[in-house]
Order: C-alpha cells, then structure tokens, then sequence
C-alpha cells in the first residue's frame, strides 16, 4: 500500500517530441495505478535534454501533451539542464558550467510556455521548475513586464512604426550634421530601407489576450511555480511583494537535494529553511507559503485529491478553501 505520509516521483520523461511524451504519459499512469494501487496523483516530471526544444517556433504541437497532464491530473514539472549549453560549456571549470545553468533551462522554458500562450490556454494547468530557485522568475516577470510596455502592438505603433518617420526632417538633420558621413542618398531609397513588411513578426504578445500588464502578472503568477532548496538565500524574495514587480508574490516551493553535494548534513536541511524567519527576511505567513500552503495549491490544482489519504489530507483541504 502507499505510504501516506509520502509522495514520490513515479517517472522521470525525457522530452522527445509531442506523441512520444504523451505515450509516456499514459503508460507512467498506468503503471502507477498498477505497482502502488494509487491513481496517478503522483508527480510526474521530465527534463529537457537534447535538440528538441518546446519553444514558441518548435516543429512539435505540444498542446496535446499538456491536455494530457490536465486529464490525468499531473503537474508539468520541469527539471532541465542547461550544462553544456551557452555559457555553461567550459572544458575546464565545473563551477563555471553549474551555476545558473537550472535557472537558464527554466527560463527558456518559461518564457517559452508565457509567450507562447500555454498558460492562458490552459489556465488550470499550473507548471513548476524544480532546482533553479526563483530569482530567475523575479527577473523574468520584470523584463516580460518592461518589454510589454514598450513592445505590445499599440506602443509599437505609437512609438516604433517606421512608417512614422518625417523623412524631410530626417535628410534635412541628415545634411546639416552627417558631417563625414553623409552621403547623397535619394529620398525614395532610404523610404525603402523603413518599409513594413506584412510578413513582418512585430506582434511578439500575439499569443496573449491581455491588455494590461497587472493582467501580465496576474497570468504569471496564476500559472508557475518555483522550486528553492532550503539554503536558497534569494527565496525570501519570492515574497517580497514591497519591491517585486507589481507588488506580487511569487509562488516559491520548498525542495531539497537530499543525497546530492550541496546537502552535507541531512538534519540541518529544515533548520536552514527556519533561518530566514531568524532573520528577519519572512515572516511566519510566508514559511508557510514555502513550505506548505503553495506546494498543496500546487499538486491540488490538477487533482484535488492529491492528498487525500495522507495524514496531511485535512490540514490541505483547509488551504484549498482559503
């Protein structure tokens, strides 16, 4: 019988291509529901390795696999490497290769799902990144939010059309200041260089209904979720709302590498999460956000059942209702 004060990965899915990860799917499920006589309420979780990248021009239709994850009740969860990839590929330096490299996977990940309209096509499926922390997230809903601004179609047409240009002006401030570098360029030429092509893909928030940025945030925040070990020292800015873009918090989820390096004595893990509220950094509301309450919105949100049967079962329903 399952154990009920445990929840375990059932599979680990390397990303191949769209009907490859939904065969996987399946047959994980089904092997659940088998060996441990439980529904496949378990995470199940891949890593993205190799060439086939889910980005918003990938060849594969990923939508599929993720309607997939919403009928069997599973969380996306994503555990990829960046080691290897630019900027982590030195021959020499191990250090050089690991730090960051969770983090940049995650974000060409993210981005990918948010621009590419996965999370507002599914808005019940949440995803989570596993390892990477959240100062990547923080930095990422900032430079999403700032881009948004300048570059969502209304300001672009407000502020870069090229079409816009006072080409009499330009040649006139051309010829009094080019100096040097002037040169007689006919009028009808250089309106050639402006020209907008229809092909043209200027529209880089076309997948995304949304008007406003706090509806930017709003989409964010709603959709992903974020994994910090329990030494992370920039987890306590996940719930900094006084200075995180649009006053949000993040929904960082406590992790551990139990049995890796980075965890050399095992019982001071939890007294490394208790820490930032010893400092000052979080208060009791967020270590239990970390700890808790986001990890239960988390798993539920695919199958409010997740916990039932486990000896935390009614302290979760009493999240789940706030």
């Amino acid at each position: 019988m399952p154990d009920p004060e445990r929840r375990e990965a059932l599979a680990q899915i390397l990303v191949a291509n769209d009907g490859e990860v939904i065969s996987r799917l399946r047959l994980s499920a089904a092997e659940a529901a088998r060996v441990c006589r439980v529904t496949p309420r378990q995470l199940i979780y891949w890593t993205k390795k190799g060439l086939v990248r889910p980005s918003t021009d990938s060849e594969h239709d990923y939508d599929p696999v993720w309607q997939k994850c919403r009928e069997l009740g599973v969380v996306p969860s994503f555990h990829g490497v960046g080691e290897t990839s630019t900027f982590h590929n030195s021959i020499s330096n191990t250090v050089y290769n690991h730090v960051g490299h969770f983090a940049a996977a995650a974000t060409g990940i993210c981005k990918s799902l948010f621009l590419g309209g996965v999370s507002q096509r599914f808005p019940d499926l949440k995803f989570l990144f596993l390892e990477g922390g959240v100062g990547w997230a923080r930095s990422l809903l900032a430079d999403l939010t700032g881009h948004w601004e300048k570059r969502n179609l209304q300001a672009l047409a407000q502020y870069a059309d090229p079409r816009l240009i006072d080409l009499e002006l330009f040649m006139d401030l051309y010829r009094e200041f080019g100096g040097k570098l002037y040169r007689d360029i006919p009028r009808e030429k250089l309106a050639k260089h402006w020209e907008v092509n229809p092909e043209d893909p200027t529209d880089s928030f076309g997948a995304l209904n949304i008007k406003t940025k706090d509806e930017l945030r709003k989409l964010f925040v709603g959709s992903f979720y974020f994994g910090c070990e329990g030494d992370d020292p920039v987890m306590p800015s996940a719930f900094d709302a006084k200075r995180n873009p649009g006053r949000v918090r993040l929904n960082a989820t406590f992790g551990s590498d139990i049995g890796h390096w980075d965890v050399p004595l095992m019982g001071e893990v939890l007294e490394e999460v208790y820490e930032p509220i010893q400092k000052g950094l979080i208060d009791a509301t967020d270590l239990r956000d970390f700890v808790f309450a986001n990890p239960v919105r988390l798993w539920t949100s695919a199958n409010p059942d997740f916990f039932k049967g486990t000896v935390v079962e009614h302290a979760s329903a009493a999240v789940r209702k706030e």
